[in-house]
């Protein structure tokens, strides 16, 4: 994964016209505890800080990113349609120039295209998204067979910081029997859930193969990322791909 200007751009073999950032919490105005580059408008920072955080991002994009506001479900929207901000955990597009995004503070972003270059997608995937489909849901839009699907993890809650009960484990043995993701922590009812393991399977299981990412954690890199299960009051994260022009 390369960074420039605080941005980090996906190491993945995607088609040339596909392009993907994600922004860290470097380059901002947004004073702490969202210091400094927060685009969440629902985080208690002060709007004017993020909507010049959102104006420096645009400087960056082909138009204004489609917004979500996102509630940890199944929801997928056209991020090419003309509508205000709507609830949903991840968008698609086969508009060149229309820009799927989803924000984050530990949940895990995952982009998504196709091998031709004509769909793109970004979902929203904490462990609720993940156990309800959201990967799953946001294939089925993108309508491609799955074998030319790349999927791309980004930065999220890691391995060794992601502290889960049995009802979260509970939920996804019985999508994996095998519950390779978790390991137990030494403490009755306490579990160390890999959430890049738990995306990397229900991806295979949907088909897909072609997976990249899934080695940044947010939790043990306060400098560039957020983290709720760190700071609760923090701020958010983007994850953005679009579609160039031919």
């Amino acid at each position: 994964m390369r960074e420039t200007d605080h941005f980090l751009y996906p190491d993945w073999p995607a088609p040339a016209r596909v392009r993907a950032l994600v922004t860290t919490r470097l380059g901002g105005v947004s004073r702490a505890p969202w210091e400094s580059f927060n685009l969440g408008t629902h985080v208690g920072d002060d709007p004017a800080s993020v909507a010049e955080n959102r104006r420096r991002l645009r400087q960056h994009l082909p138009t204004e990113p489609h917004w979500l506001e996102q509630v940890h479900g199944i929801e997928v929207a056209a991020a090419d349609a003309a509508s205000p901000v709507i609830c949903a955990d991840a968008s698609l597009t086969r508009q060149p120039g229309a820009v799927c995004v989803v924000m984050t503070a530990d949940c895990l972003p995952v982009l998504f295209c196709d091998t031709d270059g004509r769909v793109v997608a970004a979902a929203h995937a904490g462990w609720r998204g993940l156990a309800a489909g959201v990967l799953e849901s946001t294939l089925a839009r993108m309508d491609v067979d799955p074998a030319r699907v790349l999927a791309w993890l980004g930065p999220a809650i890691g391995p060794t910081a992601f502290e889960v009960g049995d009802e979260v484990r509970a939920a996804f043995i019985a999508l994996d029997p095998a519950g390779a993701a978790f390991v137990p922590t030494g403490q009755p009812g306490k579990w160390l859930a890999d959430i890049f393991l738990l995306a990397r399977q229900c991806l295979k299981r949907a088909g897909v193969e072609q997976i990249f990412g899934g080695s940044v954690c947010t939790v043990f890199d306060p400098e560039r990322f957020y983290s709720y299960r760190r700071d609760g009051v923090c701020g958010r994260i983007a994850s953005l791909v679009w579609l160039a022009d031919n």
